[in-house]
This record gives C-alpha cells, structure tokens and sequence, in this order.
C-alpha cells in the first residue's frame, strides 16, 4: 500500500466511491491506522466481490468484516470520493458540453485508415433542449456518485416537469432527504434508487402521493421495511424489489387496509422466497396483475389450507392477476402445475428453468402444461393459439389414454383434466374403438409423420411423410429413418418440433412407444446426428 494520510475525516457507514471510477462503490468500515504503514487508512467493503483484495484481515490483524473475501480493502482518502449533489451531476449530464479531446475521439476511419471527424446531426438542438432542465421530463444520471440529494426550495422551480428519475447506482441513503426530494418534484411520477444502499430506518417520510412507479433492485430492503413505506405510497402502481434477499413477507398491515390497492405490478425477481405460504400472503391485494417470481427457491404451489392463508377467500387468490413469472426455481410436481388454475384470470405463465420443464431431470414436454392449464395464452415467453392448444390437449388425452387404460381412479387422481378434455374432444370411446379394431384394421392405428434431416453431416435430403403404426417403438423410428434416408453409418437423435416451442423436444427413450413418447398424428420430427 502507498499514499499519503490526508486530514479529511470519513464516517463509519458512510458511502462512498473509488475517486476515478463512480462504479466502484462501497461503505465506509473502518477509518484508522494499519499495522506496519504509516498514516490514516480507510477500510471499505466494495459492493462488489472482486473489487478488494482481502475480508477485512491484512497481515493477520482483523480491522473490519467485509461481506467476501475479495471485497475489502485499505485506500487513503484522497482515492475516494464522497460524491456531489443531485444539480451537480444534472449539470455534468445536461449542461457540460464535449472537450475538444472528446470531439476529436468521434471519427471513423476511411478506405485509406484515415480519420474523418464526425459530428452529430442536430447534436447542438438535442443539447440545448436537454440543457433547459426546467424542460427536463426525465433525467438519467446512473453511477455518477450522487450522495446528496441537496433539497432545496429551488428544486420545483429548475425542474418543474420532471417526471421520471433514475439514480441508479449511487451513494444515497438517507430516507428522509428521498421524502424531500419527492415533495419539491410536484410531477415526479417514476422514481429508480436501484443499486443504493438504502438505510433501514425508513422514518419521517411525507406521503408521496404522486409516486407511480419506484424501483428498489438491490438496495438491501427487507419486507418489513417494505411495509413501513406502503401507507406512504397510495398510488403506487409498479413495485420493483429484485435481488433484495427476501424471504418472506411480514405483513402488518389489517385486513382492511387500504394501502397498496392501486398496485398493478409486482416485481420479488431473484429473492430467496421458498415457500408458498408466503406468496399467498399477497394474494388479496386486488388490482395486481403481474407477480414476477423468477429466480427464488419455490419448489411447490398448493392453495391447501394452511395457517399462513389470507382469510378472505371469497374472492378465490390473486382475482386480478393476470401475468405469473415463475422461471428458475425448483417447481418439479405436476400437482402445482393443477394449482395455477386456481387463479381466476391467469393466463401468462413462465415455467422455464424449473425441474418440471426439464426432460433430463423427468420433466414433462411443453404439450403437457399447454393441456393441464386451463386458461393459459402465453407459456414461457410463446404465445399458446387455438390449433396448438387443441392439438395438445387431444394429444395429452391419447398419452394419458395410452399409460392409464382401464385405470379411472389413478387417472382421477394424476390427471384432473382428463375427463374434461376427453369429453371437449369427442375422445370417450377412442381406445376401446381402437382396440376393437385393431385386429381388422391396422389403418386405425397409424398416425402420420413428417421427417426433416437437420443434421451437419446428412447433406440437403427433402422431407419426408411417412404413416407408420403408433404402437412402434423410438428405436424401430430410427431404424427406419436410416434406411428411408440412407443414414446408416450415423447415430441418429429424433427430436419432436412443436408450433409455439422455441426449441424441439428431443425423444431420448428408444424403447417408448411413439404414442407414449408423445409423438401424434400430423407431428414435425428432426432427424440429427448425436454429437
């Protein structure tokens, strides 16, 4: 370590950032000397994992915990930054005009690798209207140190019509000045304090009638802070509060409360959540349409009744919402895929990245879910139509039909749907109608396939439509396919293209049966070469 000790004093806790790089952001942990080297140090632990050398521990000696073992180090003051006020750093984004240097850096090289300077068309109007900042409706000022909000009686009159502000990324704290701040901004509707340590004593804040939208991401908030802002934000609308660490949702507010009766959006993305009951915990707020749960811990959606259940049911769970992102968790059981029809009005589904869409660990394919989820019009990102909805609902009928025949008590039981969707599709008494005539009319049993070779090494081959007996196996497909595309020194894979699926579904198991693997009548099948 070097540099020289400097008089100026920082505060235990206090926010701050590597002098040359606003990026660098971190907490004060520790102000003092350091064994073996001269003068003061300042510890500080870096928000991010890589951006120090040690825990806290130099030379043996513990100053301070850090949060990892690369998060912490000793800088002199002079190599941090306190940051500056919110008008100076609109005055750095709005109002600075570019150095010479920074204008001789915009050119492009010619045929000859010359530089040709360049200069923007209409650059000069685009400045002077965004320098007006009593013209401003939003202002994005990301990762430029801003540690103070400087609220002044001013501020309404500079910015008038400032409607959306994103701070992003820098050294605010203090919940007290946000209240200020959002009371001298009379239009301010969004408001992003994303990636700012936030303090966890959320006190005297005014009622912030007019916020619509706030964006908390990675801010360190627990819920029960959460609670202590939701009478203050009536009109609230969109709630963001991504990769917060929540894992549940302590909730103090009564049953008759009025807050939070304007929110349409919820936002608890890459959480810890784990368990369902704490999900339902939010289950009455009665305008809330979108709920992303992406990248939590769920592993199992069940409406059952359990101590944890909002008391009013009347109105069934959740009886506005519409939109329910639930990728990446540990969903594997069809039972909570049944649950989902609970919701009155949900009909967008994201599934993707749990153990139930993943055939390698005993998933189901993408026609199984389509089938099962009454209501649904968009799974996974990809919109559900009519002919993909009713193709997969006769196909799950048959695939169920095929495993359970003779069986109606395990079939109640496993498949809810069953009954319904058999009797939708005019299917009552396809197998028994099969299996009578299948020793007559071997027709009856054969369902049309199209084949496509997709594979690197299988040259330009036409497809092909083949009407083979659904009773054959995986392996006797592929067998066939080497022969009918003269593929025979290759090892082949069969994967099934579904309309609405963004990737095929392959059909590893050779020894099912093609009704089985859920291959049907009128399918796509490609035909590749195992890597």
């Amino acid at each position: 370590m070097s540099g020289e000790s400097s008089t100026e004093s920082f505060e235990i806790g206090q926010r701050v950032h590597s002098l040359n790089d606003p990026r660098r952001v971190g907490t004060v942990k520790y102000v003092g000397g350091v064994e073996g080297y001269s003068g003061t140090w300042i510890g500080v632990d870096w928000d991010q994992d890589g951006d120090g050398k040690h825990d806290g521990t130099f030379n043996g000696v513990c100053y301070f915990n850090g949060r990892s073992q690369t998060s912490a180090s000793f800088v002199r003051s002079e190599k941090l930054s306190r940051g500056i006020t919110l008008l100076q750093a609109l005055e750095l984004r709005y109002q600075t005009t570019s150095t010479k240097d920074e204008e001789d850096e915009m050119y492009v090289l010619s045929a000859k690798n010359k530089r040709v300077s360049i200069q923007l068309l209409g650059g000069d109007k685009i400045q002077d209207k965004l320098s007006r900042l009593d013209e401003l409706t939003s202002a994005s000022l990301p990762f430029l140190g801003v540690s103070s909000l400087g609220v002044s009686s001013d501020l309404a009159s500079m910015l008038p019509n400032l409607k959306l502000l994103d701070l992003t990324g820098n050294l605010i704290s203090d919940w007290e000045e946000i209240g200020a701040l959002c009371e001298q901004l009379p239009a301010l509707t969004t408001l992003n304090l994303s990636y700012n340590s936030l303090s966890s004593e959320v006190t005297s804040l005014p009622q912030l009638k007019n916020i619509r939208v706030l964006v908390l991401n990675n801010t360190g908030l627990s819920w029960t802070q959460v609670e202590k802002l939701r009478p203050l934000l009536p009109a609230l609308e969109e709630l963001h509060l991504m990769g917060n660490m929540i894992s549940s949702i302590t909730s103090t507010s009564s049953s008759d409360d009025q807050t939070f009766n304007s929110l349409r959006l919820l936002n608890l993305e890459d959480n810890c959540i784990s368990e369902w009951s704490e999900v339902l915990k939010l289950s009455q707020l009665p305008c809330l349409e979108h709920l992303y749960l992406n990248k939590n811990k769920l592993s199992r959606i069940s409406h059952s009744a359990t101590g944890n259940e909002s008391p009013n049911r009347s109105s069934g769970p959740f009886p506005s919402l519409r939109c329910l992102l639930l990728g990446a968790n540990n969903i594997a059981d069809l039972a909570s895929i049944d649950e989902l029809n609970v919701f009155p009005k949900l009909v967008d589904i994201r599934l993707s990245d749990n153990p139930i869409t993943d055939l390698s660990r005993d998933g189901v394919p993408r026609y199984v879910l389509v089938a099962r989820l009454t209501k649904v019009e968009m799974l996974n990102g990809s919109e559900v139509r009519a002919r993909e909805k009713k193709e997969s609902e006769i196909r799950y009928v048959r695939m169920v039909m095929s495993k359970f025949n003779n069986k109606p008590e395990e079939i109640e039981l496993l498949h809810p749907r069953f009954n319904e969707l058999k009797k939708l599709h005019g299917l009552e008494d396809e197998i028994a109608s099969a299996e009578n005539t299948r020793p007559k009319n071997i027709a009856s049993g054969l369902i049309s396939i199209t084949l496509k070779c997709v594979g690197p090494s299988m040259g330009e081959k036409p497809p092909l439509t083949e009407k083979l007996p659904s009773s054959i196996t995986v392996k006797k497909l592929k067998s066939l396919c080497e022969n009918l595309f003269k593929l025979r020194s290759m090892k082949l894979r069969l994967l099934l293209h579904e309309e609405g699926s963004p990737f095929p579904t392959p059909i590893d198991d050779e020894t099912s049966r093609l009704l089985d693997a859920g291959i049907y009548d009128g399918c796509t099948l490609l035909v590749d070469e195992e890597s």
